[in-house]
This record gives C-alpha cells, sequence and structure tokens, in this order.
C-alpha cells in the first residue's frame, strides 16, 4: 500500500474510533437527558396522584378489582401525563389499581427506591422484564401518616430507539469527519513524500538497509559530520581506524579523543585529494567532500584509507632506489677508476697501474672496514656504506663516530634503526647540501636496555620556532611534496622510537642533533 493509502487508511479508523466515542457519549447523554426531564414529569404526576382527595381516602380500605373510583382517577391522571403506567398501592405494597392488570394483587416493585422511607424518589427499575423510569411518591393521610404508594413510570426508550434519534446528528459528524480525513491524509502524504524525495515506506526501509550493509561491509572507513561538526556516520573501519567508541555517532568531534591534526582534517575544506595524517602508529589516507543539498549545506562526508602497508613498500622501494643510486654512484666511480686503469696501461705505466688499484682498493676496504668492525648489524652496516656512497655523491662528508658500537639485533630492531637513521641521515644531508661545510656525523650506542642514535649536522640547526613542530606530522621546511606527502619522516621515527618506549628529540649544537632512544624487547640478561 502506498503511504497515501496508508495514511488514508489510518485517518478513517482514527474517523471511526472517534465516531464510536461520539455515539457512545451521545447515548449517555440521551439517556441522562430522558431521566432528568421525564424524571420530573412522572414526580409531578405521581405527586398530583398521591394528593388527590379520592386516592387519600379510599385507598386504605380498597382491595384489588373492588371498586372503579381508584383506577379511574389513576387512569386519568397517566392520561394526562402521558406516562407508560400507573399503580397504586397499599403500605403493605400490595398493588390495588393500576393501568397493567397483570399487576392487580401482587408487590409493587420498588428497586432501590426510598419511598418506604416517606420520601419521593425517582429512579430506574425493571418492570415487565423491561427498565422502566419511575417515581415513587408515598400517600398521607391528612394525620400525615403514609397509608400507600403512588407509582407513575415510563418505558426507558431502548438503546436503538435513542440510536435513531442521533442518526441524523451522526451522520452529518460522519461525513464531515470523514472528508476533513481524506484531504488530511492526501496533504500529509504529498508533504511526507517531498520531504523523503517521493519515495515509499519500503524504499526508505531498503534504501537504509543497504546503506548499512554498505557501510559496515567497506574496507575503508567513512565519517560523516553534520554543519555543527556532530558524527552522523561512522562505519566500523573508521572507528578501528580513528580510535572512535563504538557510540561515537551522535556526539560532536571536539568531545572525542580525536588529534587536533585528524579534526582539522575532518572539518577544514581540503585543497587537493589524498591528504595523509598520521593517526597513532598508523599513515591515513583522508578524502573530504563537502554535501550540498537544495543549495543549503548539510555536513560532510570523509573517505579513509590505511595506507601503512603501502607506506612500508614505500619505504622498501626507497631503499631499493637508495642502493640503485648508490650502485649507480659507485659505478660512476669505478669506470673512472677503470678509464684511469686503461690509460695507465696504454702508456706503459704498469707500476702506476698496480699501484692506482691497490690504493682504490685499500679506501673501499678501510670504509667497508670501519663501518662493520663497529656495526655488526649486517643491515644498519649495509645502510651506513650505502650512505657513505650517497654522500660522496652529493658532495657531503659522512662520518661514523669511532665511539660507535652495535651488537647484532633482532629484526624488528633492526627494522626499526634501519628506518629511523635512515630519515635522520637523509634530512642531515638535506640540511647541509650546497653549504661550505657539508659534515654529517652519526653516533651509535648500545646500552643494556636498548639502542641509542644521534646524528649530527653542520647545517643552521632548526629554528627555535619549529623546535615544538618539527615532530608534527605534515610540518616541512621543504617544498610541498605531491598530495602532501612530505613531513611525514620525522613523524614517522618519533612513532618508530615510541612504540618500542623510546623517544626522538631534537637540539641546537653548532646544527642539528637528533638523538633517539629504541628500547630492545628483551633487555640483555633476560630471557625471551
Amino acid at each position: 500500500m502506498s503511504l497515501a493509502g496508508q495514511y488514508l487508511v489510518l485517518q478513517l479508523l482514527i474517523v471511526l474510533a472517534v465516531l464510536v466515542a461520539v455515539v457512545a457519549i451521545s447515548l449517555a447523554q440521551s439517556a441522562a437527558a430522558f431521566e432528568r426531564t421525564e424524571g420530573r414529569r412522572a414526580l409531578s404526576a405521581a405527586e398530583a396522584l398521591a394528593a388527590n382527595p379520592t386516592v387519600r381516602e379510599l385507598l386504605p380500605a380498597a382491595e384489588p378489582r373492588a371498586g372503579s373510583a381508584l383506577p379511574a382517577v389513576a387512569e386519568s391522571v397517566r392520561t394526562v401525563s402521558g406516562s407508560s403506567n400507573v399503580a397504586l398501592a397499599k403500605i403493605d405494597r400490595t398493588v390495588v389499581a393500576s393501568s397493567d392488570p397483570g399487576l392487580l394483587g401482587l408487590q409493587l416493585e420498588l428497586g432501590p427506591s426510598g419511598v418506604l422511607e416517606g420520601r419521593s424518589w425517582t429512579g430506574v427499575v425493571g418492570g415487565s422484564g423491561t427498565q422502566a423510569l419511575s417515581a415513587h411518591v408515598p400517600v398521607l393521610d391528612d394525620a400525615g401518616k403514609m397509608i400507600g404508594i403512588a407509582s407513575i413510570s415510563r418505558d426507558y426508550p431502548s438503546t436503538l430507539e435513542r440510536l435513531g434519534d442521533a442518526v441524523p446528528n451522526l451522520l452529518t459528524y460522519l461525513g464531515v469527519a470523514s472528508v476533513l480525513g481524506v484531504a488530511g491524509s492526501l496533504l500529509l502524504s504529498r508533504r511526507v513524500k517531498r520531504q523523503t524525495l517521493g519515495m515509499e515506506p519500503s524504499e526508505i526501509t531498503g534504501l537504509v538497509e543497504n546503506r548499512e550493509a554498505m557501510l559496515h561491509g567497506l574496507k575503508e572507513g567513512v565519517v560523516g559530520l553534520d554543519p555543527h561538526e556532530r558524527i552522523t556516520v561512522a562505519n566500523d573501519s573508521a572507528r578501528a581506524l580513528l580510535g572512535l567508541p563504538a557510540d561515537c555517532v551522535g556526539k560532536k568531534l571536539h568531545s572525542l579523543p580525536v588529534e587536533p591534526a585528524l579534526k582539522e582534517v575532518l572539518t577544514r575544506e581540503q585543497p587537493g585529494p589524498d591528504r595523509l595524517v598520521l593517526v597513532g602508529d598508523r599513515l591515513v589516507v583522508l578524502n573530504r567532500v563537502p554535501i550540498q543539498s537544495r543549495g543549503r549545506d548539510i555536513g560532510s562526508v570523509t573517505t579513509l584509507r590505511d595506507r601503512t602497508e603501502l607506506s612500508s613498500l614505500e619505504q622498501e622501494l626507497g631503499a631499493t632506489r637508495t642502493a640503485t643510486d648508490t650502485l649507480r654512484a659507485q659505478a660512476h666511480e669505478f669506470a673512472n677508476q677503470l678509464h684511469v686503469i686503461s690509460g695507465l696501461i696504454q702508456i706503459g705505466e704498469y707500476d702506476s697501474v698496480v699501484q692506482f688499484v691497490n690504493g682504490a682498493t685499500l679506501d673501499r676496504t678501510r670504509l667497508n672496514d670501519e663501518v662493520t668492525s663497529r656495526i655488526q648489524d649486517p643491515a644498519l652496516a649495509a645502510l651506513l656504506i650505502a650512505k657513505s656512497s650517497l654522500a660522496t655523491e652529493r658532495g657531503v662528508t659522512l662520518q661514523l663516530d669511532p665511539a660507535s658500537g652495535l651488537a647484532r639485533v633482532d629484526d624488528e630492531l633492526s627494522r626499526d634503526l634501519t628506518t629511523v637513521i635512515g630519515n635522520l641521515v637523509d634530512n642531515a644531508f638535506d640540511a647541509v647540501t650546497g653549504l661550505p661545510e657539508t659534515t654529517v656525523s652519526v653516533l651509535v650506542e648500545d646500552t643494556a636496555d636498548g639502542v641509542t642514535l644521534t646524528v649530527r649536522d653542520t647545517g643552521p640547526g632548526v629554528p627555535g620556532t619549529d623546535i615544538g613542530e618539527i615532530f608534527r606530522q605534515g610540518f616541512t621546511t621543504k617544498a610541498p611534496g605531491p598530495g602532501g606527502s612530505r613531513g611525514f619522516g620525522l613523524a614517522l621515527s618519533r612513532v618508530v622510537c615510541r612504540r618500542s618506549g623510546g623517544d626522538l628529540t631534537v637540539a641546537n649544537d653548532n646544527g642539528a642533533v637528533f638523538t633517539a632512544h629504541l628500547n630492545r624487547a628483551h633487555p640483555r640478561g633476560t630471557q625471551p
């Protein structure tokens, strides 16, 4: 059934219920009016009968079916008053005169009447199988003594009779209520359909069910906000990525444990697609789209994708590119050395060839021995050797502090060390490139509970106004990268350090000094 049909049926049911109530009220009112009006008339007639001199004189000695004076007087009063029944009874309730011959000699039915106590009474009593409105009045002699009872009755109208009297008005009420109900249901259905974009209730239900299934089935997170920054939609993936509580829907964003950087992305206009935000130790890509309806701003929808795994792949790809650049630099260096050797052979300087080859081999061996003798972790040693070649290519001097020393560590700590020191060394290279003094120093200290890394450069250092912001995600002093991809190296490095229970700090000492401490999963001397 359509929405208009449902409203019409509902309105008709309401009209029917109102009509039934009106009928019940009308019947009750008609009964009350009958008892009030006809009761007064019956009581007046009964009082007139009880006060009749003939009745007062003959009633004490009267007998049923004996004499005609009392029946004549009683019938005269009934005819004049328009009553249904009349009866005269002695003090013992024996009927001696009645318009109904069947009651002669019987006990007068009084019901709850109090006439035997000498008081007039009006009410409903049963009579001849039907209800009757009766008025009972005591008959008194000249001395004021009660000598009998005068009763006047009017037949009580049946329910059908009272309903028949009310039918014309009820039909009028029904017609007016039906017209108003139908018109109201049509207008209401039109208004509701306009507000629901013309959809029927079944279509709205299906749309809501499909929406819920789609939202909670998406791997990507979806967050909807209204113009007052109140969360209207948050699927399971969004709550998991952002750490939102299960009852976040309906709450304002500022009342939830959301980081300021994330709050800014969720509420501000986004200049471009794929905005990167660091949430905890996960890198999340957000795309915010404002939503408008009929020219009115109704909020925004933000989609979220976990880019942590993709970022890890990008870091691995970056490491591969670094290795490729290093190999290319080494190939370029080896090609120059081969050209020198070829030229020396061509001019016959064989002793010089031997001396040149020994010198080149000695330099390479000295670099490898210097790193591997202090750094026994293969991954970190390989990274430092590769960075040395890259430093030479960029005109930067990379020094490994003689006080450095590191034993072999587990795979997880090794990966974290290469991530942190790779980011710090690359930032140091960027800071000193193009300066007169281009030196980057690396100190690796092996402690009982972890590893401390210190990267020092001879650059201009970190401005005092930026020290508190340098580890904030998205902060960078370089030119913005595509999609806001810069400003995450130091933020990720600090996350890696803090994830292990350590930290990453910065200070200025004739250049920037970054100190990172990473804790071991199992300190020395303890068993895993």
